[in-house]
């Protein structure tokens, strides 16, 4: 298969990659490259990234958001072993914890010294290079969105070849199939700590993806990250000046589908300028997967012991580098006159959720934190509920609509809207029913001017496995606050009706969307509503709505299955108003 020449290159670099890993296994290595790893670069991609399945999962997949529901996470035992214990100790409580280590008597044995038990462990036996297992390590999606469990990997940014295997040696582990984007065309340099995902399709990476893949167009770089990860959006950002990995999870973190969490400096001061434009980029020109503004909650990047910034070559301190793990979250802690402001912010953010901390002022020198040394591992048979948060309502209609989109492999057999005006006096329950295209929906009655109203939804799966939306809940719910109208006249059929059409999400699509659209009436009136499909030659393909409709939000799934790709246009009519917007579906 190789020729001569070919097989002397492989030995000469295996034996250099050897020579560099047995000399730096002793210390400590950085988060990024060292002098002597640039030096291996270069000839990196090949043959070392061969693994397992090089090609894409051949069914559309579903990349798992950190906030879902996980089986546990994955560690690797070498370095900054007080801080990992800890994790571990924190982590055993939600869930199984896979450690990889090369000696699991050692780290037993080191967790027992600390006084944290042996439960739920799963000891993984695999040579590694690093601590650093956000970048190297296995991500969660689901084929259909919630069937089975794949993982899915590429080609590390780093010459750490031992490393670069573990997400294949972990899918064995747990018997699952790995997925690589490792051989060409597909031949994808990427790395963990520079990417986020909301679980609908969109992603989030600075600008170093398409730094370390120029031999692709950004076009070629979506289209893997799209058969891969089932990307529909991805969404890519300027590196920072100071910060030297370009790792977005440095500064930034999303908590839910629709919130980001935002590192911010004093003005003008280090990635503090560079962090406010990425920030606009995304507010001016992207809406969240329900077609609302993103929620942005600032938190502090505070500066070192000496009081400096990394622009003065200070530590790159970060509260964003944390770990979402089931109904605790572990934040990376520095200095009580900081750190107090954090955990508030964080309460605030992220309401029933267990907020804990580790002091990783050991750690940030190398220029990662928690998030850094951890990695989520998906349940396998997920319920995945999918819901627009109600943020407002008015008191001129006489009930109040919850809609959501909930999706398991073996089938929904409940689900519930839990609710309640008093959060003391305990939770009513109301029946979601059932419509098509895995939509639920329930009606409670309107409440009285300034409400508010808390709620959340459950559902419960043939398989008998219930999940609650949000995850913390009842601990921590959904609220909205019933507003009075300005107009307190008589409700009659003639009062104004409006609507609103919002874009379909994702778009582009293969081959199925949701099209929401938000209905307003004044009781007792209901509107009607017409919502039709049309291709580019303005010939309609598709009835999605025709009939009368109350006050509400609703949404639609629209599968396009049937059609050609290609660009088409939707349109919401009633009466003497109408709205089109344009999507495209994916050949």
């Amino acid at each position: 298969m190789f020729n001569k020449k070919t097989i002397f290159i492989i030995i000469i670099l295996t034996f250099s990659f050897s020579l560099a890993k047995n000399k730096i296994r002793k210390k400590n290595i950085p988060h990024y490259m060292t002098p002597a790893e640039k030096s291996l670069y270069a000839g990196y991609r090949a043959p070392f990234s061969v693994r397992g399945n090089t090609f894409a999962p051949p069914t559309a997949v579903r990349t798992m958001a950190e906030w879902e529901k996980l089986n546990g996470i994955m560690v690797t035992w070498t370095s900054y072993y007080d801080i990992l214990t800890q994790v571990i100790g924190y982590a055993q409580e939600e869930g199984w914890v896979y450690i990889v280590c090369e000696d699991s008597n050692q780290v037993k044995n080191y967790l027992t010294r600390k006084g944290v038990p042996l439960k739920n462990l799963k000891f993984l036996i695999q040579a590694y290079d690093t601590v650093w297992c956000r970048d190297y390590g296995p991500w969660t999606a689901y084929a259909k969105g919630t069937d089975s469990l794949d993982i899915i990997d590429w080609i590390y940014n780093r010459p750490r070849p031992e490393d670069d295997v573990i997400p294949a040696a972990f899918a064995d582990f747990i018997g699952v199939p790995e997925y690589e984007a490792t051989q060409a065309p597909d031949d994808l340099v990427h790395t963990g700590g520079n990417f986020m995902v909301d679980g609908h399709g969109t992603g989030f990476s600075s600008k170093l993806i398409l730094n370390e893949n120029s031999d692709k167009t950004e076009a070629q770089i979506d289209d893997i990250m799209q058969r891969y990860l089932g990307l529909n959006r991805y969404i890519k950002m300027d590196a920072l000046p100071y910060d030297q990995i370009h790792h977005i999870d440095m500064h930034m973190k999303l908590l839910d589908e629709e919130t980001l969490l935002v590192g911010q400096y004093p003005e003008g001061v280090a990635d503090g300028p560079q962090i406010e434009a990425n920030l606009q980029y995304i507010l001016d020109n992207f809406n969240t997967c329900y077609g609302n503004p993103y929620r942005v909650v600032r938190i502090p990047m505070p500066p070192d012991a000496q009081g400096r910034y990394p622009d003065q070559d200070g530590d790159y301190r970060t509260y964003t580098n944390s770990l979402i793990v089931n109904k605790t979250v572990i934040i990376p802690t520095y200095e009580e006159k900081y750190d107090t402001t954090a955990f508030r912010i964080y309460r605030q953010a992220m309401p029933g959720y267990h907020i804990v901390g580790i002091n990783c002022n050991d750690i940030i020198t190398a220029l990662g934190a928690i998030h850094c040394i951890t990695k989520e591992v998906g349940v396998r048979n997920p319920i995945f509920i999918s819901h627009n948060p109600l943020r407002q309502m008015t008191d001129n209609q006489d009930s109040i609509r919850f809609i959501a989109q909930i999706t398991t492999n073996s089938g929904i057999d409940s689900a519930l809207v839990y609710w309640t005006t008093d959060t003391t006096s305990g939770f009513s329950a109301q029946r979601m029913k059932a419509t098509k295209n895995d939509s639920f929906y329930a009606a409670i009655p309107n409440q009285a001017s300034g409400s508010e109203v808390f709620y959340y939804l459950s559902a419960t799966s043939r398989l008998g496995k219930t999940i609650c939306k949000p995850l913390v809940a009842p601990e921590g719910t959904f609220s909205f606050t019933v507003e009075g109208t300005s107009s307190i006249g008589p409700r009659t059929a003639a009062a104004p009706q409006s609507f609103e059409l919002f874009q379909n999400y994702p778009n582009p699509f293969n081959p199925t969307t949701r099209i929401s659209y938000t209905v307003e009436t004044i009781h007792p009136s209901s509107l009607p509503v017409e919502l039709t499909v049309y291709n580019i030659l303005g010939q309609q393909v598709k009835t999605l709505v025709h009939e009368k409709q109350s006050a509400g939000k609703y949404t639609i799934l629209f599968d396009g299955s049937h059609l050609a790709g290609g660009v088409y246009f939707y349109r919401l009519k009633s009466k003497r108003r109408q709205i089109t917007r344009k999507m495209i579906l994916l050949p």
